[in-house]
């Protein structure tokens, strides 16, 4: 992430003026839905992300973009004072904290989940279950598969790592025969 403080701040901001969970996902999708625009058109990228064009013509740019788009008022405010503030680069990264902190401002505690193969439905729900008994409350997985696990789970939750894969078996294993 280029600048995760300032990231967060606008996540932060964001997350204050959202009231329920349907509200949160509607602009969470607007949003992605302006990211992929932005993605997909590589002029109007470079145009509201130069620094060589005016900020008056930036905004200009965006209006004419959300009044097609037709989203919601705080997902255009939103996007209105990041083009404002020269920070709609920030965009990718807010898109990825976002729904962290809208479960860590709920009470959810979230995991990374990363598996050699895709687990089945029924793994998934096993694995929330078990969490959710050792967390006492909800919790909100992410899965993701990594090869190098060779095989088992490695799960994030923060800073916290539970590694239970065979390449983790084996890099522990290494460092006590270093040990001695």
């Amino acid at each position: 992430m280029k600048n995760l403080v300032l990231a967060k701040r606008y996540c932060q901001g964001l997350l204050g003026a959202i009231h329920n969970q349907d509200e949160y996902a509607l602009i969470f999708r607007e949003l992605e839905s302006f990211a992929r625009l932005m993605q997909d058109q590589k002029e109007l990228r470079v145009a509201l992300t130069t620094p060589f064009l005016p900020a008056s013509k930036k905004q200009k740019i965006t209006q004419e973009i959300l009044k097609r788009l037709s989203l919601q008022p705080k997902s255009a405010r939103f996007l209105n004072l990041m083009v404002e503030n020269d920070r709609l680069d920030l965009l990718g990264d807010i898109l990825e904290l976002l729904p962290d902190l809208w479960n860590q401002a709920r009470g959810v505690a979230t995991f990374d989940v990363l598996s050699v193969v895709p687990l089945t439905p029924q793994q998934q729900r096993n694995l929330q279950d078990k969490l959710e008994h050792i967390e006492q409350g909800p919790v909100a997985l992410k899965f993701r598969q990594d090869p190098s696990l060779i095989g088992g789970l490695s799960l994030r939750k923060g800073n916290m790592v539970y590694d239970v894969s065979v390449s983790g078996s084996l890099e522990r294993l290494k460092e006590k025969i270093i040990e001695g």
